[in-house]
């Protein structure tokens, strides 16, 4: 099964199994860690599962939409690797894939 590698507000880092099909943020969110809160369930009407992609994988993920970067503006953390966990679609080529979760706004 495909890896999720993620890290945490204070620098913890944790390997997690991914399903394909699931988003990052369900994988990181069934895995237990709190620190994704997801209100809107994956609606992408939110920004609280709001993480930094490693540069590396950016190519491999879609485009963000009008609807996540909007959301994503009005977070003080936000950089060129910003995303919204939950529009993240994760599958095997996305194995070892790193992210960090985003200080909280």
């Amino acid at each position: 099964m495909p890896k999720l590698i993620v890290t945490l507000r204070d620098g913890e880092e944790r390997e997690i199994e991914g399903a394909a099909g699931l988003s990052v943020m369900e994988i990181i969110r069934d895995a237990g860690i709190d620190e994704i809160l997801a209100l809107c369930g994956g609606c992408c009407s939110c920004a609280t599962c709001h993480v930094h992609v490693d540069p590396e994988f950016a190519a491999k993920l879609p485009a963000r939409s009008e609807d996540e970067t909007d959301l994503l503006e009005s977070s003080s953390s936000r950089d060129d690797y910003s995303r919204l966990s939950c529009q993240l679609p994760f599958d095997a080529s996305l194995d070892g894939l790193k992210v960090r979760i985003a200080e909280e706004d």
